[in-house]
């Protein structure tokens, strides 16, 4: 399937019927998410892979009992950091020392401008950014689970307060953002499964100038 064949098959699938991803497919899938782009790199986010069940099902009520937390045969959860801290910085650029063959000297002026950004954002402006980040990946994890043939559906409508408990993650200093439930579509009790999509037109959509 070529990658436009794969976005027209895609939607956000409402019903799923609990079979479970090859792990191939799963694997490629969080190495899209794992090559995504991100602001200088950094990545400032985790990304927390739910396949144990009693898990989902602890998920379901902070997620308003959609079906799809439970049916799903995973849930990548997207958890901006809370604080991107000197430890983050110097781990990434250590990173780039590794993997390029550089020295930590010559990134000095590069690990400034990140300390620059964080120093220079608030708290709260800080977790937008990191946020900000998640997303691309998000949308990076549905594009591959279409090629993959996986059906997806991205959530923004639970507890945030709620999924943080379930999962421990305001110990890890984190905070969820966004929630993938992945599976396969149940076509005969998903009302959406065989709907024709609706897109703005590219009349609409796009402006050249």
């Amino acid at each position: 399937m070529n990658f436009i064949k794969a976005l027209q098959w895609r939607y956000a699938c409402k019903k799923m019927n609990g079979n479970a991803i090859p792990q191939e497919k799963l694997d490629n899938i969080l190495e899209a998410v794992r090559l995504s782009p991100s602001s200088f790199g950094l990545m400032p986010f985790s990304v927390i892979v739910v396949t144990d069940q009693a898990t989902k099902d602890k998920l379901l009520p902070v997620c308003y009992n959609q079906s799809q937390v439970s049916s799903a045969s995973a849930i990548l959860v997207f958890a901006p950091w809370k604080e991107v801290t000197p430890a983050h910085i110097a781990e990434f650029i250590q990173e780039i020392v590794e993997a390029r063959g550089v020295s930590a000297e010559s990134l000095e002026v590069y690990a400034q401008m990140i300390a620059g950004k964080v120093n220079g954002s608030t708290p709260e402006a800080i977790f937008q950014w990191s946020a900000k980040q998640a997303y691309i990946a998000l949308g990076f994890a549905m594009a591959a689970a279409a090629i993959e043939e996986v059906d997806a559906t991205p959530m923004e409508g639970f507890n945030p307060a709620g999924v943080n408990e379930v999962l421990g993650l305001e110990a890890k200093g984190l905070s969820a953002a966004c929630l993938l439930p992945l599976g396969y579509r149940d076509e005969a009790n998903d009302f959406l499964a065989n709907a024709p999509k609706v897109r703005r037109s590219k009349e609409k959509l796009f402006i050249n100038m």
